[in-house]
Formats: C-alpha cells, structure tokens, sequence
C-alpha cells in the first residue's frame, strides 16, 4: 500500500511514477478529494472536543461563581455542550466512512515502480539482463514436448486428472510423482544450505493475509474461496510466510529473515484460458518452493541480487539453459517495485518461459501488513522491506527436465543432481 502521506505532499510525483504503469490507468485525484475531506472534518471534530472539554471544565466552575446550577449562564453552557455532542455523533461516522473510502482507493493502487525500473509498456520492452548454459541446449531435432514424453513414459496422465477434478489438473504417476517429490527435496536442502529456515504453513489462509500480501481485493477472481469460512487456498507460499510477522514489531537485530516454504498453490488462471492448456505450464493446482524475505530498507536492493542468484542456482545445479529478464513498468506485478524473472529453455517450442519471478516490494507488503522493526537507540519504527521469489516452480522445472534431457531412445537422463534422490540416472 502506497503512503497517504507521500501521495499528499507529492502528489504530482506520484501520478508520474503510477503513469510509468500506463498513462490513465490510475488516477490518486480521488484519494486527494477524499482527504482533504477527511481532513477537514478531522479539524472541525478536534475543534469542536476542544471546546466541549473546555465547557466541561466551565460549568463546575460557573456553579461554584454564581452558587446556582440552574443559572441562565450555566444552562446556556450545558445547552452549547449538548449542541457540541450532537454534532460530534454526526461527525465521527462521517469521518470514518471517509477514511474507509480512502483505504479501499489505497488499497486498489499498485506499487511505485522502482527508479531503477526500466520503463516499457509491455512484455515486449521488458529487458534481458543476462543469458546462463547455452552449452546445454539439446541439439536433438525430435524432442516431444513434455506433455507427449511424459504421457508416452507413463508418468504424466491429463485425462484421469480432469476425471477426477477438471481441466488444468494433472496426475503425476510412478516415476513422475517420484520425480516431483525429488525435486521438491532437492530445491528445500538447497534453500536451507543458503541460509534460509524452512517453513511448512497452512494453505489456507483468511482474507486478511492475501490483503497484506496484495492478493485483494484486486485478484479475488484469481484465488479459491473456500464458503463459507473466511479462508482461501493459497495462490503461493508468499502469502502465509510473509504473514507470520503481520502486526509485529521486530528488532533491527532480528533482520534479515530468510525463510523458504514449499507449499501446492492454486490459483484459477483468470484471463488464460486457450494459453498452455496441456503440459505443466498453466495448472489450477502446482507444487511450488518459495523464497521469503524480511529485511532493513538500506539492504533492499543487495538482497534482491542476492535472492536471484539463490533461485539461479537451481537451474544451475540442474544445469538446465536460461536467462535473466528484468520486467519493465509496464509488465510489473502489482506489489512489485522491481523485479526479475527467470526463464528456462523449453526445446520443443523453441522458448525461454518464465519459472521464477524474484520481486522487491519495498515497503509496500509491509505497510498493508503493519510489518515494523525498531532500531537500538532509536525513536519510531520503520516498516521493513519484503522480497520473494520462486526457488523454483517445480512442475515448469519438471517440464524442462523432461525436455531438455529428453534422449533419442525416448527415456529421460536424469540430472547429475538429481541422482541421489532418485537411486536412478534415467527415466
């Protein structure tokens, strides 16, 4: 959530870097008006307390003047009192309906990009930053995709799947399973031998995380809901971990927190329908490991390096081809203030597609979940900085092993990583 602060003192540079997004797409005029509306009955409310307090404070002292509580002065003073609580009642709803229009108007605008954004209006403009493995790009001619591979090995079954929930599910058999589950394992002992603290959270989760996190009310129609309770399948490990500290105050000592969580994530896909329908790409239900991380402001942009040289680092043990996009203004996530996706080599359309994305929210998670640390020695607190990304999305790495390790005979190399968690070295 952007600071009402910020937005009243400079608001001209606020819309210009909300226009960086898409000129027109977001006007603050109207958290404007209402503000200055709440500001004003703000004032008039404080105005009017302050003489309802110095009225309470006159009438003992009148009675004890005059020696008659029923003297014209003192009535007329108990007349102007009641008058005052009159209109302190109609105030005080006013003023918080206000307030409430002004949150949820808050609440509905994305993050500032970054400076250090680059400005582009869509996918098309978004920046290449750097290119890892060419070397282990496949030259075999004949590979399948991996929906065919997989179905064709027995491991990947569609059909049963939308038998038994619908479409955009998959079941994972035998060696797929297998193979699922080792790599969930493999990117968890990676994680924690980096530094993080693993984390198993609920996947259900209650309305005000997914609006800490950004999630709503703007992608309501992307989440589960599960009615009649307040809860919510989780679209992706970010949402509970970063809530473990929703509401507290930390010591700066405690800073920086790491925490990794694999967790499955569900999300309906709104607006893709006709896009990726077979394969492991675009799932209504996907295993995932998530990067979580809570640090001080001034080492925001060092950790966000650092958290995508964490998630790089998988791909790279796998040795599996990809590269480094930076996303411009115009294709940055809602909360993010910057940010880099990760995109693997899928041989058989002949593309690099997104498997992780590692975001910088800045103070933006933050402040919508009251997350605050207090420095030794210091007055106030401050809101810390979120990041996170994906390390990684374990069915699109699932594909690309298929994929990329795909061998002439049809069977599938298993990566030199791997091997360990398997017992095996092919498929």
């Amino acid at each position: 959530m952007l600071d009402l602060k910020q937005i009243r003192e400079n608001p001209q540079q606020v819309q210009q870097r909300l226009d960086r997004r898409g000129a027109g797409q977001y006007d603050i005029e109207p958290i404007l008006e209402l503000d200055r509306s709440q500001r004003q009955l703000e004032k008039q409310r404080s105005q009017l307390q302050a003489r309802s307090n110095e009225i309470a404070k006159l009438i003992p002292k009148k009675i004890k003047e005059l020696g008659d509580a029923n003297a014209a002065e003192v009535q007329a003073l108990k007349e102007e009192g009641n008058q005052i609580k009159t209109q302190l009642g109609e105030l005080e709803p006013k003023e918080k309906d206000l307030k409430s229009q002004i949150q949820a108007l808050l609440l509905a605008l994305p993050n500032l990009p970054g400076e250090a954004t680059p400005v582009g209006k869509n996918e098309d403009e978004n920046v290449e930053v750097r290119r890892w493995g060419d070397e282990y790009i496949p030259q075999n001619p004949n590979i399948l995709p991996h929906w065919e591979i997989g179905e064709k090995l027995g491991i990947l079954n569609s059909e049963r799947a939308v038998k038994v929930a619908q479409s955009r599910f998959v079941m994972l058999i035998g060696s797929g399973a297998a193979l699922e589950r080792a790599l969930i394992s493999f990117m968890l002992d990676r994680q924690t031998a980096a530094g993080y603290i693993e984390v198993l959270p609920p996947v259900l989760i209650n309305s005000q995380s997914l609006t800490a996190t950004g999630q709503l009310p703007k992608f309501a129609e992307e989440s589960f809901k599960c009615d009649p309770d307040d809860l919510w399948l989780a679209p992706t490990a970010e949402v509970p971990v970063t809530n473990l500290y929703r509401d507290d105050t930390l010591e700066a000592s405690q800073l920086p927190i790491y925490h990794c969580a694999y967790t499955p994530c569900f999300r309906r896909e709104a607006g893709a329908y006709g896009r990726d329908t077979k394969g492991l790409i675009r799932l209504h239900q996907f295993n995932k490991v998530e990067l979580v991380k809570l640090v001080h402001p001034d080492k925001s942009e060092e950790e966000h390096q650092s958290l995508v040289r964490d998630a790089e680092a998988i791909l790279q043990a796998l040795q599996l081809p990809y590269r480094v996009i930076e996303l411009c203004t115009g294709d940055i996530g809602f909360g993010a203030a910057r940010c880099y996706d990760l995109e693997v080599w899928l041989p058989s359309s002949g593309k690099y597609r997104e498997i992780s994305s590692c975001s910088n929210f800045g103070d933006f998670q933050a402040r919508r979940g009251n997350i605050r640390f207090k420095e030794a020695g210091k007055k106030g607190t401050q809101f810390v900085h979120t990041l996170n990304g994906s390390g990684l999305a374990v069915g699109r790495t699932m594909a690309a092993i298929l994929e990329n390790y795909q061998q002439p005979d049809g069977t599938i190399r298993i990566p030199e990583a791997l091997q360990p968690y398997l017992k095996r070295d092919v498929l």
